[in-house]
């Protein structure tokens, strides 16, 4: 199954991936960084910067920056990874950024219930929120 991330809430795409595999179906989300977390430009900023910050650099834990390994990370949230089933479904979940040219003929799916409901939310993208706790392509 191939998720086009363009213009889907973060949260809402990571629980219906994070579903599927559990369910046993391969999942690749493309597009990775052209998904958008809700809320004020502001707050978004200050959580995840509040997530880098956290532990120290030899201990972890360790947040990814670029946008492609936050959704995973994400997605990972929502698996019980450190249970067998949940590594196992873990490593069916694939985050790419763009869309690969492997994946580019074939059929992708969008999430009618994952789109962003009301025009007048606030939001960012997920590449953007990206460049600015420091990936050098966001």
């Amino acid at each position: 199954m191939i998720i086009n991330a363009e213009n889907l809430v973060l949260g809402r795409l990571a629980t219906f991936a994070a579903k599927k595999a559990m369910q046993g179906d391969k999942v690749e989300v493309v597009n990775s960084e052209k998904a958008i977390i809700t809320g004020r430009k502001e707050d978004i900023l200050h959580r995840y910067e509040r997530k880098r910050q956290m532990g120290d650099p030899h201990h972890g834990p360790y947040f990814p920056i670029e946008p492609e390994r936050i959704m995973r990370r994400t997605i990972r949230g929502m698996i019980p990874h450190k249970q067998p089933k949940g590594k196992e479904a873990f490593t069916r979940v694939k985050c790419y950024k763009g869309i690969p040219a492997s994946l580019r003929d074939k059929e992708m799916i969008t999430l009618e219930n994952a789109q962003l409901k009301d025009s007048t939310m606030k939001y960012m993208q997920l590449g953007r929120l990206a460049k600015l706790i420091g990936s050098n392509d966001g």
